[in-house]
């Protein structure tokens, strides 16, 4: 059985072509997941919506209480640590995650980036020794056969690899760079483009993204045991 763990970072609650000025994130994910689900009724899916309940920030607390060896920790750091404790555990069991991130200002939301600072974590993400010989640090998810497929939307065009403004797309990038950071190295994405145009473009790019996201349920499922 493959655990997927969705997650959507859009401000917009509602799936575009569903709802007046929905998601196209959203859309994708919802896609992916009920395409995944359908196939295999008997896999199971947690989901999690950042973009309505946005993760804590990070504060100097919580880095805190983060560095302080488990068995030393007060309540008071425990309690800290609480939310991102859940997050974690919630990654640790998953398979395969599904995040719908859009593009805003050039990179994903603020909630998305506050659910990365809460799951890189020293001694349960990651690895830190001062005395290791080489670097210090090292992934601790890596091996577990974690795969990742983002799902994001950008308001103008041009930000694929090779694009015009591939240079400022900090999107994908970031988001895979946090995960293979922590062991995570499988990435595949999907992105809708041409938003603020409104046009046929756009209509060309959903369809096209809609398109990608069904080879990657197939793809992906072909490779997935039971």
């Amino acid at each position: 059985m493959t655990h997927l763990l969705h997650i959507d970072a859009s401000a917009r609650p509602g799936r575009s072509g569903s709802e007046p000025y929905g998601s196209h994130t959203r859309r994708l994910s919802h896609r992916f997941v009920t395409r995944w689900m359908a196939a295999r009724p008997h896999d199971r899916c947690s989901y999690r919506d950042v973009g309505v309940a946005p993760p804590t920030p990070v504060s100097a607390a919580w880095v805190h209480a983060a560095f302080t060896p488990q068995a030393q920790r007060e309540d008071w750091m425990q309690q800290v640590l609480a939310e991102s404790d859940a997050l974690v555990d919630e990654l640790l069991q998953a398979d395969l995650l599904v995040l719908g991130v859009p593009m805003y200002n050039f990179g994903p939301p603020a909630p998305f980036k506050a659910y990365i600072d809460n799951i890189v974590r020293v001694g349960r993400t990651f690895g830190f020794d001062r005395s290791r010989p080489g670097l210090p640090y090292w992934p601790m998810l890596k091996g577990q056969g974690k795969r990742i497929v983002l799902l994001s939307s950008r308001g103008d065009f041009g930000y694929e690899a090779g694009g015009h403004m591939a240079g400022m797309n900090h999107v994908e990038g970031s988001i895979a760079s946090a995960f293979k950071y922590l062991g995570v190295d499988e990435f595949h994405s999907a992105a809708i483009e041409y938003d603020e145009f409104a046009d046929e473009r756009l209509a060309q790019s959903i369809a096209a993204a809609e398109q990608r996201v069904d080879v990657l349920v197939d793809m992906l499922q072909v490779a997935t045991p039971g």
